[in-house]
């Protein structure tokens, strides 16, 4: 399943069981668009994600009888690769995933060692966390680059800089490119959190009052 023949992550588990983990990933990723787990394992998710992707642009007997080996509800899956999904990325030449690092919720992780043991002499010992990441399914509803950029750009707008510049530019670049009508996405994205931030500025001058 890591296909290529090139070097890929054991993920501390036996060939079938980390076969079931991938799967299981990327069957949760293409339902919800978005996923949050380890960093290793959102790396080796992402290389099954984009062949799947692959494979829906193929639109092929033997493209749909291999996707189909690799969803765990492909009843429910293979309409939306096959459907929407490839209609998503029909203009997109690759990099249909994107794997975003995130702080994990707590930097120490500790297990408890029995009295007596020789591993150390205090009861617990603390051990790093791994490292996480959200993987997600970009040009999509939950697209996390597409939604940071807009809050960007309304944010500079509301202090009256309505150019880009540096990365915030080369952002929307990447956010638009391949959507569909994606300037006008964005647009309609900036539009309504400007008007929320009206509505919560109208909100505390009541209060205010």
């Amino acid at each position: 399943m890591a296909g290529g023949g090139g070097k890929y992550r054991h993920l501390s588990r036996n060939s079938a069981h980390r076969q079931a983990l991938l799967r299981n990933l990327v069957t949760s990723l293409f339902e919800h668009e978005t996923i949050t787990t380890t960093w290793a394992k959102a790396k080796e998710a992402q290389r099954l994600a984009d062949k799947l992707i692959t494979l829906g642009k193929k639109n092929t007997e033997a493209s749909r009888r291999r996707a189909l080996e690799i969803f765990y509800t492909p009843h429910a899956m293979l309409p939306k690769l096959f459907g929407p999904l490839r209609e998503r990325y029909a203009e997109r030449p690759g990099g249909y995933t994107r794997v975003l690092r995130v702080e994990p919720s707590q930097k120490i992780q500790y297990f408890s060692i029995k009295k007596g043991s020789k591993a150390a002499p205090a009861e617990r010992k603390p051990q790093p966390q791994h490292p996480m990441a959200i993987l997600e399914l970009v040009d999509g509803p939950k697209d996390m680059r597409f939604a940071m950029t807009a809050r960007t750009l309304e944010r500079e707008r509301s202090k009256g800089r309505d150019v880009p510049h540096g990365l915030t530019r080369l952002n929307v670049q990447k956010v638009t490119q391949f959507r569909k009508d994606g300037v006008e996405v964005l647009e309609r994205a900036i539009s309504k959190l400007s008007l929320a931030r009206k509505e919560k500025k109208a909100e505390k001058e009541e209060q205010v009052e």
